[in-house]
């Protein structure tokens, strides 16, 4: 499942304006040494944001960053909360210290860059939810973007008109779109089932 979530966050991030270059290949025998990052991003066009970005980022966040690493974690079946990332530590080491000779190796010394996660999903529970950004901010974590909004910008931002050869992941949306599996947000809002009318009581 990695695979495929490394590779939908890359066609995200491209489609962002990003210049990807991916942290490794290959999987360590002993993840003791691994980075643990999974992309390095650029944004030559990146512009300033008015306002201070938010921790939890959405996609239209990204335009104001210029340099980032991205780790991925595609346990699509897991809600990171505190205790999951208590019992998970390799969930941040893409942000610890050991992490910073790779990114010099490709940024550079003296670069500012954030370190983003892309994650699952966190709470729904506004304390866990809060919980879990507190713990991930004290790991070292600037930001992080949850994989549905990603996912969704990605299907939003394919055309079923185009041919997308150089890509599979958006050439299946593509064909998916193509033939109605895969139906605008939009529309389907205007298609959602009107609201029944109130029973009037029995005499």
């Amino acid at each position: 499942m990695s695979a495929i979530s490394e590779t939908i966050v890359r066609e995200f991030l491209e489609a962002s304006g990003f210049l990807v270059r991916q942290g490794r290949k290959f999987v360590a025998p002993s993840r003791r040494h691994d980075s643990h990052i999974d992309f390095f991003a650029t944004h030559p066009a990146a512009t300033e944001s008015k306002a201070v970005l938010p921790f939890e980022l959405q996609p239209a966040d990204l335009k104001h960053i210029r340099r980032a690493v991205f780790a991925v974690k595609g346990w699509h079946t897991e809600t990171f909360s505190p205790a999951v990332m208590a019992n998970s530590p390799e969930i941040f080491r893409f942000a610890q210290p050991a992490a910073a000779k790779a990114t010099e190796a490709v940024f550079g010394t003296d670069v500012v860059f954030l370190k983003i996660l892309v994650a699952p999903s966190l709470p729904s529970s506004k304390k866990l939810r809060r919980e879990s950004v507190e713990f991930l901010r004290g790991k070292g974590v600037d930001g992080v973007i949850e994989f549905p909004a990603v996912l969704s910008a990605v299907i939003d931002g394919v055309e079923k008109n185009r041919n997308y050869q150089r890509s599979d992941v958006l050439q299946l949306i593509r064909v998916l779109k193509a033939h109605g599996m895969l139906r605008e947000r939009q529309m389907e809002l205007f298609r959602a089932a009107k609201p029944r009318a109130a029973r009037k009581p029995k005499p």
